[in-house]
């Protein structure tokens, strides 16, 4: 097992403990779908011709689609840890650790409602099984072994791409729903302490790995890098349909060539791929 630290985790919870609940402090009342819901370069389609003949009303409704989508993958990515985290709650547990996992708890139980609530204060129709999670992501994300250093890996990469592309939508917020910036702000905040407290485990993790170990964690990296970045950043053919475009499936294969949305994809992840690096794996998309 590696080496826990206490100390930070202590003062991860202390800042934890005047806690914010989204469904509370979010003003739902400004929720609407007449505004952009994300920064018109962060859509999959900006920069192709074809985006420049869209109606400005498909446009928005791409934009909140493509949030959805952000926010289904929030939904997974929570539920999943939601159940492996709640299997490690032992009583046998040191208490700074133990007390740690139930304010990430409740902080991720949190973020959960908070994209539930989006959803259906929107209006907008999300047929059940329209968005699915990557399978083989899904996979090593709920078989890797609790507290191993797959499992740590999975969760900073889980937590690092979409903290990343809020941190984006946040800085580039002055078109967007205000309210999307508040959530996008709040998830921000707790996931810097759920960031904090993933890398300090698999760093400590990381300190016996040789270098046919690093071999094998960058194998299973890439698998879940590519799967989850394929379904973060490119939404499922049925969401270009909710929003008003035919033939889902043409424009979400024109949406992956766009070198346009590429190139922002890329700018995105700069920062976990360096993460990454700097951990002697070699990330690949």
């Amino acid at each position: 097992m590696p080496h826990t630290d206490h100390a930070l985790l202590g003062q991860l919870s202390s800042n934890s403990t005047p806690y914010r609940d989204p469904l509370a402090v979010i003003d739902w009342g400004a929720l609407d779908v007449q505004s952009f819901w994300l920064p018109e370069p962060a859509l999959s389609l900006y920069g192709l011709p074809e985006y420049d003949t869209l109606a400005l009303d498909v446009k928005r409704r791409l934009s909140q689609y493509e949030f959805i989508n952000v926010m289904q993958a929030g939904l997974w990515l929570e539920r999943v840890f939601l159940q492996r985290l709640s299997q490690r709650l032992e009583a046998s547990l040191p208490r700074t650790q133990y007390e740690y996992f139930l304010h990430e708890v409740r902080e991720e139980a949190g973020h959960s409602l908070m994209f539930l609530k989006a959803i259906a204060t929107s209006g907008l129709t999300l047929p059940l099984g329209a968005w699915r999670a990557p399978r083989g992501a899904d996979f090593l994300a709920r078989r890797a072994p609790a507290g191993s250093v797959l499992f740590w890996l999975a969760l900073v990469i889980g937590e690092d791409v979409p903290d990343k592309f809020n941190r984006y939508v946040r800085q580039n917020a002055e078109t967007i729903n205000p309210a999307v910036r508040q959530i996008c702000t709040l998830h921000i905040v707790d996931e810097a302490r759920h960031i904090a407290a993933a890398r300090s485990q698999l760093e400590a993790a990381l300190l016996s790995a040789g270098a046919l170990r690093l071999r094998t964690l960058t194998s299973f990296m890439n698998l879940l890098l590519r799967q989850f970045v394929g379904v973060f950043y490119f939404p499922p053919a049925r969401f270009y349909e909710l929003a008003g475009l035919t033939r889902g499936r043409w424009w979400r294969a024109l949406a992956r060539r766009n070198p346009a949305h590429r190139d922002f994809t890329m700018q995105c992840l700069a920062p976990t791929l360096r993460l990454l690096e700097s951990y002697g794996l070699e990330p690949s998309l």
